[in-house]
């Protein structure tokens, strides 16, 4: 378990892609007609992962609802007398571009996959990871000739990679520069660079993640050459620049003996300029930082995305981002966007809000690049109003990034599926030692720290921790009761042990309901990996490996380093993401002096400000700061509480449950962001309140129904509820900021935390407030923001 045999040599960078030409040799226009072919690797003639053509471009298949009948139809376009099999997540390697049919639903005597019933041309809710294959019956069907079979020869390329031939580089990565070699059957095959050009090198430095090329010492390689046997397998490039991979080029291959080929030439070399989150070298990070300060805040970013190099577009006009509208969006588009944020040219062009929904306006629509530009903004694109498009419409990308190793570095043992374990991490890597398997210590271990966990491993998000253990049981689900006091576990007695106790427990465990980040693990001992290595592990959330975050490297500070102490993640490919609707804040808040009498279910729940304890009570008064709050989940996943239903706590006072104990803060600070009021949320009830059209309700709090908030949906707290406000009794008048923050201990996973704090600014004169200028935190420019916290106070009662 223990082996690094398995990785990839640090000197090669490796991206599958594919390329096809017919048996003649160049590629040629595609016709009109569909065109199916089988592609991936390892494979034989008659298997592989399904390519369809349509539109101009190839893509795949998803393999939802894919079934044996569907297999039948695509074999026997390719010529084959029927299907033997089908596969599904992407058996035979991922595709690139489009994904054009899915929930494909065949009778089995179609005769193209075109005829059969799907979702529509290019409507799909999956990822490559989900790319449809099938095995075909290795028998033709009688006098049945199509180009689009593959020959036996194999005249297709299934892997490219650039092979470092300097000594420093080999051990580095990135790689960045090196012989640009294909796969051909179990070796590696160079491309002759007769007639070799910048614009080749381009499309092959995107396709492994670098958004431009530069100038290599071509003499160097050359005398290299001149020392080994080299293999070519390609010739006659011709790249136009803007192609997202290198089978959409003009090429040709060497026929039979190809010892004596490449006569005139070397082999082809490429230098790539790796994108700022990738630079290597301090001059190089030195020069990277000093070219984004002169251009200022970028105008485009990705958000809502799992890995890096993925997620929503969103663009800054004015002062203020907005998102893209997925009319006529396709790869040239989002391969401008992918260069433009220092990654490669791109893998897949999104539609559909499929990174979920943003929010605020939508700037662009119609984008058509040529591929060639260096900004999104210097593309045609048409503005937009409101009736065109809707935030359902949004754009999203995958990037091409480069290979960085960093999933090699770390694993999950012990768990009941891929998607979660017991984390274990290699540490000796760059140093010259051995590298050994470790444990990471769980002591404050969280969801931010999860979550690059899951990032680093390729698995998506993750959720938050435990503080309480089962240990000897059968199944994850039961055992001995171990809960943690001070720096200590402990056992808990059994006398008054009942099933209100265990449930007490199960809700602390929160097993069966929903998916956390563990930080004492119940996992089997799936390896022989016992030492505690990484302690101290504190991250931003943003970061792309666990040794990117802080921690205490190697002087391992952990107090119980034990196996059972040791971190571990459930991760999800998909998450929630919750924002606040901005103007209901603004259009509602208003001050109310109510009663102390009728205060006490919400001083039991600490609604109020700690001098409230000094009140005469049941005499006199608190003020209030209330507002309604408007709770969207534009994710691609339900918001569900950590604990399930039968785990929650019951308030008598108020006579509901609460699913959590904190699910918003409120804050009233000063500009220099000193806090002089403060308030909080429990989630009295998450529920549906309001859903999109076509979205259909799923969680309601009466008779003890679900809690959550649906895709689509929201949840609505009214100002008229109690603890929906913020205490201000104690606040001078003055200028101020008001602010809300949905989730604020990170205890729900989400895609994005950036947008969950909302701020307003306010005027309080003792006995008025005028609350103005709502938004969502990340909704503004650098510079507006700036002007927001240096907001002077109003100077009359009209806002402009």
């Amino acid at each position: 378990m223990g082996s690094c045999r398995a990785w990839a040599p640090p000197e090669l960078l490796v991206l599958s892609v594919w390329l096809w030409v017919s048996s003649a040799g160049p590629t040629h226009p595609p016709g009109p007609a569909l065109r199916v072919r089988l592609a991936g690797y390892p494979r034989k003639h008659n298997e592989g992962r399904v390519e369809l053509f349509y539109n101009d471009e190839w893509g795949t298949i998803c393999d939802d609802d894919f079934t044996l009948a569907n297999a039948h139809v695509l074999c026997r376009h390719l010529g084959f007398v029927a299907a033997t099999g089908w596969a599904h997540s992407a058996k035979y390697g991922k595709g690139v571009g489009r994904i054009w049919l899915d929930n494909v639903n065949c009778a089995g005597g179609e005769k193209s996959i075109g005829d059969c019933k799907h979702r529509g041309w290019g409507n799909s809710d999956c990822s490559h990871e989900e790319d449809a294959g099938v095995i075909c019956k290795d028998e033709r069907i009688p006098g049945f000739k199509d180009s689009n079979v593959i020959e036996t020869e194999q005249s297709h390329v299934e892997e490219v990679r650039l092979r470092a031939v300097v000594a420093g580089a080999r051990r580095q990565l990135p790689v960045t520069e090196g012989i640009v070699e294909v796969r051909y059957k179990d070796s590696w095959a160079q491309i002759c660079d007769e007639g070799w050009g910048s614009h080749n090198s381009r499309v092959v430095c995107g396709m492994l993640g670098f958004p431009a090329e530069r100038k290599v010492n071509r003499n160097f390689y050359k005398l290299f050459a001149e020392r080994q046997q080299l293999s070519y397998r390609l010739h006659s490039v011709s790249c136009a620049g803007t192609e997202g991979h290198l089978s959409l080029c003009a090429f040709e291959f060497y026929r039979g003996n190809a010892s004596a080929a490449c006569g005139a030439g070397s082999p082809a070399v490429v230098s790539c300029v790796p994108g700022p989150q990738f630079a290597t070298g301090s001059a190089h990070k030195k020069k990277q930082r000093q070219q984004q300060q002169q251009q200022g805040q970028p105008r485009i970013r990705l958000k809502g995305g799992a890995k890096v190099g993925e997620g929503r577009v969103e663009v800054l006009k004015g002062s203020e981002w907005g998102t893209i509208c997925d009319d006529r969006w396709n790869l040239l588009s989002a391969s401008v966007v992918c260069r433009e944020l220092g990654f490669g040219s791109a893998k897949e062009a999104l539609t559909g809000a499929r990174m979920g929904q943003g929010t605020g306006p939508i700037h662009m629509n119609e984008v058509q690049c040529l591929g060639t530009e260096k900004s999104l903004w210097s593309c045609p694109f048409k503005n937009i109003t409101q009736e065109d498009c809707k935030h359902t419409e949004d754009v999203a990308v995958r990037c091409n990034v480069p290979y960085m190793g960093y999933e090699t570095l770390i694993r999950l043992s012990g768990g009941r599926s891929r998607f979660e374990g017991r984390v274990e991490v290699a540490v000796g890597a760059g140093t010259g030692e051995q590298l050994r398997w470790g444990l990471v210590c769980s002591e404050g271990w969280g969801t931010l720290e999860a979550m690059v966990a899951c990032r680093q491993l390729g698995l998506g998000f993750a959720n938050h921790g435990l503080q309480i253990r089962l240990s000897g049981g059968r199944t994850p689900f039961e055992g001995r009761v171990e809960v943690k006091r001070g720096s200590k576990w402990g056992m808990v007695c059994s006398e008054g042990w009942t099933t209100k106790e265990a449930m007490v427990a199960c809700r602390q465990l929160g097993l069966g309901y929903s998916l956390h980040a563990v930080t004492e693990t119940w996992y089997w001992d799936a390896s022989n990996v016992t030492e505690m290595v990484l302690s101290g592990v504190k991250c931003a959330g943003h970061e792309m490996s666990l040794s990117h975050c802080q921690h205490h490297g190697s002087s391992l500070n952990c107090r119980n380093t034990g196996t059972r102490f040791a971190a571990g993640v459930i991760c999800s490919e998909t998450a929630s993401d919750l924002l606040l609707h901005a103007p209901l804040v603004q259009e509602t808040a208003y001050i109310e002096d109510r009663p102390l009498h009728m205060l006490y279910c919400a001083a039991e729940e600490s609604c109020l400000s700690s001098s409230a304890r000094l009140a005469n009570w049941p005499y006199g008064h608190r003020r209030l700061l209330r507002f309604s709050s408007q709770i969207h989940n534009n994710g691609r996943a339900d918001f569900r509480p950590k604990a399930g239903r039968h785990s929650w706590v019951w308030h008598e006072c108020h006579r509901h449950y609460h699913s959590m104990d904190i699910f918003t803060h409120y804050d009233i600070l000063t500009p220099n962001g000193t806090k002089v009021a403060e308030g909080h949320k429990a989630s009295f009830c998450l529920e549906d309140t309001e859903c999109e059209e076509d979205v259909a309700k799923r969680y309601e709090c009466a008779n003890f129904g679900e809690q959550g908030i649906t895709v689509g949906c929201w949840d609505l707290y009214r100002h008229d509820i109690d603890c929906q406000w913020i205490d201000i009794t104690d606040v001078k008048p003055g200028n101020y900021i008001l602010q809300v923050v949905i989730n604020p201990n990170f205890e729900v996973a989400e895609s994005d935390f950036t947008n969950n704090a909302m701020k307003c600014n306010c005027k309080y004169d003792g006995h008025r407030i005028w609350v103005h200028s709502c938004h969502i935190g990340d909704a503004l420019s650098e510079e507006a923001n700036k002007r927001f916290e240096q907001y002077p106070g109003q100077l009359n009662n009209q806002i402009s």
